[in-house]
């Protein structure tokens, strides 16, 4: 790789280019298992940065907020102060609501601007998707209007109004107190109420991370103790049980594969079956992975029931080990500073405050809170998965996402920049602006290639020929990217890039049939094998639907070998055939 440029790949990329897509694919995949997606130095540069200016910035801003605190670079003498987790978890919910969080910077395709979030968010007339238009008053319509831009813009004053907060009353251990209860309602109550009006900034709060503790607060503090422990054990258990399945090897032998630190090509390559001839994921990836499980699961058990001592140390040691590892992938979508939290909460919660115990919880209002929140909605969400994001769903890392693959006839993609109002380019611009035009289309595909290393690329792809007639006739794209351009966030949600964001794109660019198709794949029922999926047309709705095995994918190689198809479970077929291209560029 080099320090500006991703690294040129051993072909000639005009060559490639006029080979079939699955021909495409095959070259990239391989490459992509022995030495990643090829990124920048640069990039990497950046991103470590940007994890500096958080643990900076943060400490800076809670140093300078909070009186009788002391300078940001005594940190040693009062990072245990209560107040301090409490303005940690606000500024955090700050920064990823401003976008400079998860799904920023160029290992989300974000390049010209880096972030999207308040870019657009502040802007009217750009895409919003409220989650229930029909369902409650005053949430119709798809544009942001100057009601959704003070909304939005009271939800970041409500949080520094709230980071601004000095303590008061008493906690255990504690000469500052705890932030005035009367001051989270602001917050409390606008991050929700936004949140109906555009279902992706809610998202993007990482809601079940930093808002639920603001429920939290208003608790005396033992049980606030208690219901923050409880919520991070539940991340993590709701992390590991997300990961039963068979998808998570893909996610590992992906992610390591990619990962900057990991430099050695043959261990890189024995994380695949029979490199380069069959990169389905190993023994050792799977192995991999489910000790990743087995110490999410169990570790945090420790931290719940230890009180102290040598116990609770290695217990630390090892969820602070487990984390930087994550960091040291730098995983696509990039939930770095998320894991700086998390290593923070552990050292503050389970080993300044080992003592409390999980047993002690006095409070029944707590108790139901905690109920609801961490155990009755992440259960909807894995058994019910296309009623609930993979968010709140605490389904993370798992492989196990809703996601898409969009087919633009051939042109039809420059509606977007169009038609849209947004602030940011196609990815494909952006990146023709830093790297010309065909290292671009490469880096496109990439994006393409990275999803069919996991299982459910082998069915996006599979669906293909179901679509189109000819798929040489589109350039297809990665629906997370098409997501992040339109709406300005994207982190794998793929509930952001289904029929409601193809719908209120055609409001605006009014595709005609055959145009523009979609594959919309729905995530795994924790107790189903099989997937659904909906073949969507822009213009005229849904073509197809049904179900794709599990088995059928994971049996599959990135380029599905000699059969471009899938087997697949109709449920529904509509008069409509496979878009082809028609003379003219007409739909036929």
């Amino acid at each position: 790789m080099g320090l500006i440029a991703p690294r040129a790949p051993e072909f000639e990329i005009s060559e490639w280019r006029q080979r079939p897509l699955l021909q495409r694919i095959k070259p990239l995949a391989i490459e992509w298992a022995q030495d990643g997606f090829g990124s920048p130095v640069s990039v990497y540069v950046v991103y470590i940065v940007k994890m500096a200016a958080y643990v900076v910035g943060g400490l800076a801003a809670i140093a300078a907020t909070t009186p009788g605190l002391g300078s940001w670079t005594e940190f040693g003498s009062w990072w245990t102060e209560p107040i301090v987790y409490q303005k940690v978890i606000v500024f955090t919910l700050l920064f990823e609501v401003l976008g400079f969080g998860c799904a920023s910077g160029p290992l989300t395709f974000r390049f010209l601007p880096p972030v999207g979030a308040f870019l657009y968010w502040l802007r009217p007339n750009t895409v919003r998707l409220p989650p229930w238009p029909g369902t409650v008053p005053f949430t119709a319509g798809t544009r942001r209007s100057i009601v959704d831009v003070v909304l939005y813009a009271a939800v970041i004053a409500a949080g520094v109004w709230l980071l601004m907060a000095p303590g008061s009353g008493t906690a255990p251990g504690s000469e500052l107190g705890l932030i005035e209860p009367s001051r989270l309602i602001p917050l409390v109550v606008l991050l929700p109420l936004l949140g109906l009006r555009d279902k992706t900034i809610f998202l993007a709060a990482r809601a079940e991370q930093y808002w639920v503790p603001l429920l939290i607060f208003f608790f005396p503090f033992g049980d606030m103790i208690i219901g923050l422990k409880l919520l991070m054990v539940a991340i993590w258990w709701g992390a590991a049980t997300s990961k039963l399945n068979r998808h998570f090897p893909f996610v590992v032998s992906v992610m390591i594969s990619n990962s900057p630190l990991q430099r050695v090509k043959w261990i890189k390559r024995k994380l695949f079956k029979r490199y380069p001839d069959d990169i389905r994921p190993s023994k050792l990836a799977a192995t991999a992975a489910h000790t990743g499980t087995v110490i999410e699961y169990s570790i945090p058990l420790l931290l719940l029931l230890s009180d102290g001592g040598i116990t609770t140390t290695i217990g630390l040691i090892i969820m602070v080990i487990f984390h930087l590892h994550i960091i040291s992938t730098f995983p696509l979508g990039v939930p770095l500073e998320w894991n700086i939290y998390v290593i923070f909460g552990a050292l503050f919660l389970f080993g300044h405050h080992a003592e409390v115990s999980v047993f002690d919880l006095s409070s029944p209002l707590l108790g139901a809170i905690l109920l609801v929140c961490l155990v009755l909605m992440p259960a909807l969400g894995n058994a019910k998965p296309h009623l609930m994001s993979f968010l709140p769903s605490m389904r993370y890392y798992a492989g196990n996402w809703a996601t898409s693959m969009w087919a633009f006839r051939k042109g039809s993609e420059a509606k977007i920049d169009e038609c849209i109002t947004k602030s940011s380019k196609l990815q494909k611009t952006q990146l023709t602006t830093l790297y010309g035009e065909e290292m671009a289309e490469l880096l496109m595909q990439k994006a393409v290639v990275f999803r069919s290393l996991h299982h459910h690329g082998r069915a996006l792809l599979g669906l293909l020929p179901r679509t189109v007639d000819d798929v040489e006739a589109y350039d297809v794209r990665e629906g997370e990217f098409v997501a992040g351009t339109v709406l300005g966030w994207n982190f794998g949600e793929g509930h952001l890039h289904h029929e409601q964001l193809i719908e209120a794109m055609q409001e605006r660019c009014h595709f005609e049939p055959g145009e523009v198709r979609v594959i919309v794949l729905e995530s795994q029922p924790i107790h189903r094998q099989r997937q659904h999926y909906r073949i969507v047309d822009a213009a005229t709705g849904v073509i197809e639907e049904g179900y794709v095995r599990v088995a059928d994918m994971v049996a599959r190689q990135p380029w599905l070998g000699d059969d471009p198809t899938i087997p697949v479970q109709v449920t529904a077929r509509h008069d409509q055939a496979p878009a082809s291209p028609a003379p003219g560029g007409a739909a036929v």
